[in-house]
């Protein structure tokens, strides 16, 4: 119930792009991936290698950066989730798009796309990219105690920042700003889904 409510959700909602600076801003993509474990959705997230260029550290969704063989930007996203988490495009059913995103400190316009995968799942990690797969229940997500604003200043500009705590891991930047899209439209469009 829960996967056809969400393609009928971003199917019938209008598009946008979410851009908080003027630079100019490299195609990027990203997988937003859930899947039914005991009863309950949980969503998947990966703490970036300290040995990537961009982002190190960080909790984020599977994804990167556009290449010239992509056929477009959800062959980006699942291409990036088999590199980086050994999720085989095949196994992936995309069930439509948020908006895109800007980041405000890679200059990367992301596009995110929303999956549900099979569990169980043997995934296999690229320790170069990613150093932990971390899965957090939608419940969690949806629990707003789990939920702070900040205020950032970035380039003499402030922004006001969601930020999601899970068991000693923090979710912020355009990986919250995407998980929080995705949980308002829950609320709003499917609050039953969620019980």
């Amino acid at each position: 119930m829960l996967t056809n409510k969400i393609r009928e959700m971003l199917a019938q909602r209008e598009k946008q792009s979410i851009i908080l600076s003027n630079v100019p801003l490299s195609p990027a993509a990203v997988l937003l991936p859930f899947y039914e474990k005991e009863d309950k959705y949980h969503i998947l997230f990966t703490k970036r290698s300290q040995k990537m260029e961009h982002h190190k550290g960080q909790i984020s969704f599977p994804g990167g950066a556009s290449h010239v063989q992509d056929r477009d930007l959800m062959d980006t996203a699942l291409r990036e989730t088999f590199e980086e988490i050994g999720v085989h495009p095949q196994d992936v059913e995309i069930l439509g798009e948020l908006d895109n995103i800007g980041t405000l400190t890679s200059n990367f316009l992301v596009t995110p796309f929303v999956g549900i995968i099979p569990y169980p799942y043997e995934f296999i990690v690229n320790e170069d990219e990613i150093e932990q797969l971390i899965e957090v229940p939608l419940s969690t997500l949806i629990d707003f105690t789990n939920l702070r604003e900040e205020t950032y200043v970035i380039n003499g500009t402030e922004y006001l920042e969601s930020i999601f705590d899970y068991k000693g891991h923090v979710i912020w930047g355009a990986t919250a700003r995407i998980m929080k899209q995705f949980v308002d439209l829950l609320i709003l469009n499917c609050p039953e889904c969620l019980k």
